[in-house]
């Protein structure tokens, strides 16, 4: 592959930008592994990680300035162009936090702008977003603006819901819990209306949208290091929150419901402990599920645990779920937090396909020994199944790898691209990532 790096912007549009903006032109076809961003890393509870828009590709992603000191903690958005390989690289907010939890989350407004909201991680009460233009043009951002939420936050998960033109932010705020942010005003300003859930602990959740007027939420109990968590299913349709069958629970800010109130998908135990890791929906716009599940860690000190994960499918037909299992998703990450793994995505455009990391065969278990370095390293699988989840064809994407590749991402949309991290990770402040991408038929 060539690599031509083109010069760039005048000193006054950096200072404008509060940004680097570098444009690279790659030679690539569409079997080619592009790096997009030679430092970032994002966390999996905020989402949109990236759009998909035509022919261009938006990413957030955090830097840790292990390619450049002053580039640590930055907030960083790229856009990639597959077509063209041209890439473009925006500050969002320099030396932020050096923590893979500040990622952005994208969204488009009503009028097509672009989006992105990002939090530190849970160490202050600000709310932080920036408006483009049209999404799929140059990034010129307006000013960073700010709100103060009352409580420690973390996370975005951005959604437009067409039916009101209302955006929806929901982060963790109050109580530790999911909490509900609206604008009806294209993000000049965000209205809190407090807890989606309640109950002990903190529970963690993922989200996607019908894009009308529904937002399907995945749940655990709490954190995996502290209850053996099973995963719950509920419905946000304006301020209220409803099972998978689409009973009311309770009202956001006025009586939430427990995690445990809503519709049980998987019952966790000491030997099965559930983590979720994506969630999209069918041409139906029901939901389908992907997690994980930790097998070895009933009884084992944190730290002990986590040698052997499984991924599962879970697809919901409109009356019932239904659970499956995968595959082998091999060790954790690394100890401590005994029930991260490589994760996987789903792909919007065919639910029955999944992205898998994994540095276990996903059929047999085997460990994953690359010939590169004779190390154990997490590669990339295409899991497909024509059944609903009873059986599961896989295709290896990556082999023999140096590095691993773990956290992958298919954007809604076109350009239809997997995206993933390849690399290092310590802790989730402490990682050496880049952003990788390659086009899918």
């Amino acid at each position: 592959m060539s690599l031509i790096v083109l010069a760039a912007m005048s000193a006054n549009r950096l200072r404008t930008l509060s940004a680097t903006v570098l444009l690279t032109l790659v030679a690539c076809n569409s079997t080619a592994r592009v790096v997009i961003n030679n430092d970032g890393g994002w966390c999996w509870f905020q989402d949109e990680r990236a759009l998909a828009l035509g022919d261009t590709v938006l990413i957030g992603s955090v830097a840790t300035g292990h390619t450049d000191a002053s580039r640590k903690g930055n907030i960083e958005l790229t856009r990639w162009q597959p077509s063209t390989g041209e890439i473009e690289t925006v500050v969002l907010h320099e030396r932020l936090q050096t923590d893979d939890h500040a990622a952005p989350a994208l969204a488009l407004t009503a009028d097509g702008r672009l989006l992105t909201t990002y939090t530190k991680h849970g160490s202050d009460r600000l709310l932080r977003w920036r408006v483009f233009g049209q999404a799929d043009h140059r990034l010129e951002p307006a000013p960073e603006r700010r709100l103060d939420v009352g409580a420690p936050i973390t996370y975005s998960n951005l959604f437009l819901l067409r039916s009101t033109n209302e955006l929806v932010n929901l982060s963790r705020a109050k109580g530790w819990d999911p909490n509900l942010f609206v604008s009806t005003d294209d993000a000049n300003t965000w209205t809190p209306h407090g807890r989606l859930l309640a109950g002990p602990g903190r529970p963690y959740v993922i989200y996607t949208s019908n894009g009308e007027d529904q937002v399907h939420l995945i749940a655990t109990d709490q954190h995996p290091r502290d209850f053996d968590n099973s995963l719950y299913h509920g419905i946000l349709q304006g301020r209220s929150l409803h099972d998978s069958q689409g009973r009311k629970l309770g009202t956001v800010g006025g009586s939430p419901p427990s995690p445990s109130d809503l519709t049980r998908i998987f019952a966790g135990k000491p030997d099965a402990v559930a983590w979720p890791a994506d969630v999209e929906l069918d041409e139906q716009h029901h939901p389908v599920v992907v997690f994980t599940i930790q097998r070895d860690g009933a009884g084992q000190p944190r730290g002990h645990g986590g040698m052997d994960h499984r991924f599962y499918y879970a697809r919901f037909d409109g009356r019932n779920w239904h659970v499956q299992e995968i595959g082998h998703a091999g060790r954790r990450l690394y100890a401590g937090e005994d029930d991260y793994t490589g994760l996987a995505a789903i792909d919007p455009a065919d639910p029955s396909t999944v992205y898998l990391s994994t540095d276990a065969d996903p059929r047999t278990g085997k460990a994953l020994i690359s010939n590169a370095d004779g190390q154990r390293h997490r590669e990339l699988f295409a899991a497909t199944t024509r059944d609903g989840g009873q059986n599961w064809q896989f295709q290896s994407l990556t082999a023999h790898s140096d590095r691993d590749n773990v956290r992958p991402i298919v954007p809604a949309g076109t350009p239809h691209v997997l995206l993933w991290l390849r690399g290092t990770m310590r802790t989730y402040t402490d990682y050496t990532f880049e952003v990788v991408g390659m086009r899918l038929p």
